[in-house]
């Protein structure tokens, strides 16, 4: 096992990351902007260094600062968290030649399935369902509109270097399809340094469902379940689950045998998400791959059993994971509690946390970086922390989760709590009648709490 590692990364996830290294008996080095000089993840790490301003693109991703930092500390090994770099082939190339375990997949395997376009190819040669679409980029108006006409609208455009929901835009119909396009590449360019497209057919009314993979170095590959993330808003998740109140053990069994499937033809090593739409007959296609830890692990740790970032750090020091199929024990939620303001279209509020009472009791986790006397910085993702909830079944899970919104205050700045608050009231979420549209018509105002 490594004896010091670096944390290419901020906020939740980096204070997460060295939880688990504490408890393996692992140094931790913490890297972070000016911004971020009373973050807790600089806190308790057992060094941190300043690598830069506050803006990301001068420090959370400023390669050459990191591994500066890197030799200067002395570490074995780099992992990058989710987000910034997680998911940048160049970086993880460059803290291996470097002489720097990337605690994640290889260069290639993050090229190979990072890119979505090449990734679809890759899981459509190995036998996996996927939506029908374009073979590849999409690179003139008029491939788009030829793509469009022979699989129909509605259609999507996505950027092959994409997440969270930027450089994606549904067309319904023909006349739309060029001006989206352009938007799709314009907003691609400027999120990912990277304008290419390719389109898909758009599936109404589909569930959001992954698949949680791990692999190691020996070619064994196992899947841990799937996530329940179809509670989202213009494609940024906001709560996630596991189980899914809609996957039955039938259909369990071939999404994770269909994944499994999937990491081992590349012979994928570490931590992997495989996303799936999932339709009302039960019918599920491949969306994308995510070559990394992702924030939503939380829940599937719950009713597993198993720490996923300490998985991790076996499998980059060269260990070996274990094939027995975990299967899931009770029901875990997760809500993301947001700086944002759900009166307002869920604007962002950053600044400083004037109170901060963290709810507690059984079954409740509450992941955050954030505490009194905290200012929320204006330059990165609004996420304040994620509570989770586990429960015997769902309905507990849900009950529990309302409970611990209702202990929980946070002062000084808004945040989604109150949404959250009304979801877990809401009978249509209770009964598990939802899928990734529920947020269109979903008025949180009018549930009563």
């Amino acid at each position: 096992m490594f004896h010091k590692i670096l944390i290419a990364n901020r906020g939740e996830i980096a204070l997460r990351i060295i939880r688990s290294c504490r408890e393996l008996g692992i140094k931790t080095v913490a890297v972070f902007s000016e911004a971020d000089r009373h973050s807790l993840h600089v806190r308790f790490a057992d060094e941190a260094v300043c690598i830069g301003p506050a803006a990301g693109k001068l420090s959370y991703l400023n390669i050459p600062q990191i591994i500066s930092a890197a030799h200067l500390t002395g570490v074995e090994a780099i992992h990058p968290g989710y987000g910034f770099l997680a998911e940048n082939a160049e970086f993880a190339d460059i803290c291996n030649s470097s002489g720097f375990t990337f605690i994640g997949p290889s260069p290639e395997m993050i090229q190979s399935m990072g890119d979505k376009a090449r990734a679809k190819e890759t899981m459509k040669k190995a036998g996996v369902p996927v939506v029908p679409g374009s073979e590849g980029i999409v690179t003139t108006v008029a491939e788009a509109y030829d793509v469009a006409k022979e699989i129909g609208y509605p259609v999507i455009i996505k950027a092959v270097a994409g997440g969270g929901g930027r450089g994606m835009r549904v067309v319904t119909k023909e006349a739309e399809l060029e001006t989206n396009y352009q938007m799709a590449q314009t907003e691609a360019a400027n999120a990912f340094n990277n304008g290419d497209v390719y389109i898909e057919k758009f599936v109404e009314g589909p569930r959001h469902v992954e698949i949680q993979v791990f692999g190691d170095t020996f070619g064994n590959v196992v899947h841990y379940n799937e996530r329940e993330c179809s509670i989202q808003r213009r494609h940024q998740k906001l709560l996630e689950e596991s189980p899914s109140p809609v996957v039955t053990d039938a259909i369990r069994e071939k999404m994770g045998a269909a994944s499994v499937k999937g990491a081992s033809s590349v012979g994928y090593v570490g931590a992997g998400t495989i996303e799936f739409l999932l339709d009302a007959n039960g019918q599920f296609y491949f969306m994308e791959m995510n070559t990394r830890i992702q924030v939503e692990h939380c829940v599937t740790e719950q009713v597993i059993g198993l720490d996923l970032i300490a998985q991790q750090l076996h499998v980059a020091a060269g260990g070996k994971i274990s094939k027995k199929q975990r299967k899931p024990n009770g029901h875990a939620i997760e809500c993301r509690i947001n700086a944002e303001d759900v009166e307002k279209d869920f604007r962002p509020s950053p600044g400083m946390i004037t109170s901060f009472h963290a709810p507690g009791g059984y079954g409740v986790r509450l992941d955050t970086h954030a505490y009194a006397g905290y200012s929320i910085p204006p330059y990165y993702d609004s996420l304040v922390g994620k509570l989770i909830a586990w429960g015997s079944d769902r309905t507990e899970a849900i009950d529990r989760m309302k409970s611990a919104l209702d202990e929980f205050v946070i002062e000084g700045i808004k945040t989604t709590i109150p949404f959250h608050r009304a979801l877990m009231r809401d009978e249509q979420f209770r009964a598990g009648q939802f899928d990734t549209k529920f947020l269109e018509t979903f008025d949180w105002t009018k549930v009563k709490y």
